[in-house]
């Protein structure tokens, strides 16, 4: 069986459950969701910067209106509720916490804790941390040791 960690931001969309079930053609996964809601990863100014340039002027307007604290947590637990849900009626087994702080910390522990085969991060386009290399993705790379593949959220959730 295959063992990967997925890092997410928000639940998983049908398509985004499609597409990390599939990378591996019909080899069993075993999937260890690790979700940080978006409201405790980057502070307003970054995701408003991302908003603008994906042209979602509306979105960038509204992030003062993203949930924060306990409400993003409560919020957080239903998206990784949903999220392993449909990665399980997928035929797939799956298991997963939220994390609060230091996500690299909890992702290169549960890489370690299970044995990963690989590190899959899925999230929304965020291009300010991406040009200086300061995403998950780009940071995991020299932390955990096993392969880390970016993939990008094909919908809003």
């Amino acid at each position: 069986m295959f063992t990967s960690v997925l890092m997410i931001e928000k639940a998983l969309t049908s398509a985004d459950v499609e597409f990390v079930t599939t990378l591996h053609g019909d080899e069993p996964v075993s999937f260890h969701v690790l979700l940080q809601p978006r409201g405790e990863q980057a502070d307003r100014l970054l995701r408003a910067i991302d908003d603008v340039a994906l042209g979602e002027l509306d979105e960038a307007v509204r992030e003062g209106e993203t949930p924060e604290g306990e409400e993003a947590k409560s919020m957080g637990q239903r998206a990784l509720e949903v999220s392993l849900q449909a990665l399980r009626a997928s035929g797939d087994a799956a298991e997963g916490r939220l994390i609060e702080d230091h996500p690299l910390d909890a992702l290169k522990t549960l890489v370690e804790e299970v044995d990963a085969d690989e590190v899959i991060v899925l999230t929304d386009p965020h291009y300010v941390e991406e040009f200086f290399h300061r995403d998950w993705a780009s940071r995991a790379r020299h932390k955990v040791g096993v392969p880390v593949l970016k993939l990008f959220s094909h919908s809003k959730a």
